[in-house]
């Protein structure tokens, strides 16, 4: 896999995807595939980025500034921590709101997209392939934050 910072022409939008290789690239940029996730412009370039070197094994490793956002801002573990417990907590809350499905999470979800099934809060399991091809197809599905035992392997 590789990764290219991408910009869009219409906004001066700058994103990253993954491909699978650079002619990856290529092709789906050629086929009009790729589109700016902010505007939806499909013309789209690589943008100039500095390579991602890895650090030489005798040498240490020194840890890069915080991203934009936390610029400027302290981010101490505590915080860290309490904004895990929080997206636990949501989770939690929100979880028996939701039907569990297992393994028929993609079919749940296509079932449902295409009106063969009520809209209803689902959760299961899904093979990256199967999220993509849902993706693919326009259903909105994300992983949840933190893991989920099955409800048929919890005692």
């Amino acid at each position: 896999m590789i990764v290219f910072d991408l910009c869009c022409a219409a906004g001066d939008h700058r994103f990253e995807a993954w491909f699978a290789s650079s002619d990856s690239f290529a092709e789906q940029q050629a086929r009009g595939l790729i589109n700016c996730p902010v505007c939806g412009d499909d013309a789209v370039t690589k943008a100039v980025m500095a390579p991602r070197l890895g650090a030489k094994s005798n040498q240490q490793l020194t840890v890069a500034a915080p991203p934009e956002s936390t610029a400027g801002k302290e981010v101490s573990p505590e915080m860290v921590r309490k904004l895990l417990a929080d997206i636990a907590a949501k989770q939690a809350e929100m979880l028996p709101q939701s039907r569990w499905v297992g393994r028929e999470f993609a079919d749940a979800a296509r079932a449902m997209h295409e009106g063969r099934a009520a809209e209803d809060l689902i959760h299961g399991q899904a093979s990256p392939d199967e999220v993509q091809a849902l993706r693919d197809d326009g259903i909105a599905a994300m992983p949840l934050l933190v893991p989920v035992v099955p409800p048929e392997t919890a005692n």
